[in-house]
């Protein structure tokens, strides 16, 4: 049955605001090598997946597009399918430059405009080999070289940029990973962000001042947000949802809109937190059109003691909160159905939203992501998959969270559902479906519309939605 949900309508936003939906290469292509595309870091973890083949079915994806009425798709692009070696110096795939070619010209045929992600999570195996990936200053010289590329590649038709999706995910858990390089949970996490945020900074600079004014675009980053919500009501467990925040999300906004790491991270992190020199200081503030959010789920923070003597062990330790799910027995949200971590709080999205109007000055907001992760059961069938009346039920919660912070003021100017597509999940594999598409995996990944598509559709086109 139909989920009982808000009054909402496509008139309760702007005009110009924007819906869409989002994928990224890693998670939807196809397996490592085919195309001519070099190895990433994933692809250790990974092995030969085949993803959902949308290297060769990316005009089906289009149509999928097109039949929900959505007017904007937020995609990535591989570095290692562009430059096999991530050296620019090396050589382009040509077959890499014809296939995103073919894919951004084959939106735009069909009036959907491209969103474009540098970056989502395939760091180019060849930088790890040579120097440690993000844990080296060159990672930030031959990121900005494969960003120019795409610019000049790309930018005649691209006009919304993001450098890098969840700079946090990759910092914070790329290098406790076995790649290379010895772990050390005290001190990586804070040099490979340095090194993010150090190279988001210097594309923005580069695309401002080589492309911006031919090609009218924006550029920014996406950046993973939680609403965190004290334990208690005590001094303490407030205190620790401010730590909570910087070590998250703050970690990289407050850089590119003050120019200086939170405070929190100085006083705890001290000497292991890198600091940024002036002319760096110049460089990353400001470094921003617009901020992408990707929003999930919220926490209950309580505050854990701090001591000036203790040894650090690793980012999380550094936090010094332990973050809860429940409180006195009762859940935050309602769990998931397909992966536990994920707790469905809308509200939390407009507290997020609400405070990024106070602490950073009002910016430029997109949500970059939000979905709805169901759980994968091959043993139903597909037309009881497809009707997913839960996820119509989440996006409408969570849209109607997004008109209060429009009445608020928060300038928010698209919303962009996680994902277009059952896709590989980080750290789940194919076990959950975020897709508003099915994809079924045991007949050459044929993509179906879920009920969510038809509400969708609905409301865009300018039905209203009860």
């Amino acid at each position: 049955m139909a989920p009982k949900t808000p009054f909402l309508s496509r008139s309760d936003f702007p005009a110009d605001f924007k819906f869409g939906a989002s994928s990224s290469a890693l998670q939807t292509e196809s397996s490592p090598h085919e195309g001519g595309r070099g190895s990433s870091t994933w692809d250790y973890f990974l092995g030969d997946l085949p993803a959902v083949q949308s290297y060769y079915k990316y005009k089906d994806d289009v149509q999928c597009l097109k039949n929900m009425n959505i007017e904007n798709y937020r995609l990535s692009i591989a570095w290692p399918r562009l430059i096999p070696t991530a050296k620019l110096s090396d050589g382009v795939n040509q077959k890499g430059i014809d296939f995103y070619n073919n894919l951004i010209n084959e939106l735009v045929a069909n009036g959907i405009e491209p969103c474009v992600t540098l970056f989502h999570f395939d760091l180019p195996s060849a930088l790890q080999e040579e120097y440690n990936g993000l844990l080296s200053p060159n990672f930030v010289d031959d990121f900005t070289k494969y960003a120019d590329l795409c610019f000049q590649t790309f930018g005649d038709r691209v006009k919304h940029w993001i450098t890098i999706n969840e700079p946090q995910v990759f910092a914070a858990h790329g290098y406790k990973m076995d790649l290379t390089v010895p772990d050390q949970p005290t001190k990586h996490p804070y040099i490979a962000a340095h090194h993010i945020i150090l190279a988001h900074a210097r594309t923005v600079k580069v695309y401002r001042e080589n492309y911006r004014a031919t090609q009218k675009g924006e550029i920014g980053i996406s950046t993973s947000a939680q609403w965190f919500i004290p334990l208690h009501a005590t001094p303490d467990d407030k205190q620790a949802t401010q730590r909570a925040w910087d070590f998250m999300t703050g970690w990289f906004l407050d850089p590119i809109v003050t120019g200086d790491y939170p405070f929190n991270m100085k006083a705890i992190v001290r000497d292991r937190l890198p600091t940024l020199t002036k002319e760096q200081e110049e460089m990353v503030k400001g470094s921003f059109d617009f901020i992408g959010i990707n929003y999930y789920t919220s926490r209950y923070t309580k505050a854990l003691k701090i001591s000036a003597n203790d040894v650090p062990t690793s980012y999380e330790t550094d936090q010094y909160v332990e973050t809860l799910t429940e409180k006195n027995g009762v859940p935050i949200g309602e769990q998931a159905g397909g992966f536990d971590l994920i707790y469905v709080y809308p509200a939390g999205l407009g507290e997020v939203l609400l405070h990024l109007k106070v602490a950073y000055n009002n910016p430029k907001i997109y949500i970059t992501e939000n979905g709805y992760p169901g759980k994968r059961n091959d043993s139903i069938a597909i037309e009881e998959a497809l009707q997913d009346y839960v996820r119509i039920e989440f996006l409408q919660d969570h849209l109607s969270n997004i008109k209060m912070a429009l009445s608020e003021g928060v300038n928010i100017k698209g919303y962009f559902i996680w994902s277009l597509l059952d896709c590989m999940e980080m750290g789940s594999a194919y076990t959950i479906r975020f897709g508003l598409n099915y994809v079924d995996y045991n007949d050459d990944y044929k993509r179906y519309p879920k009920k969510s598509v038809t509400w969708l559709k609905n409301f865009i086109t300018g039905n209203t939605c009860s």
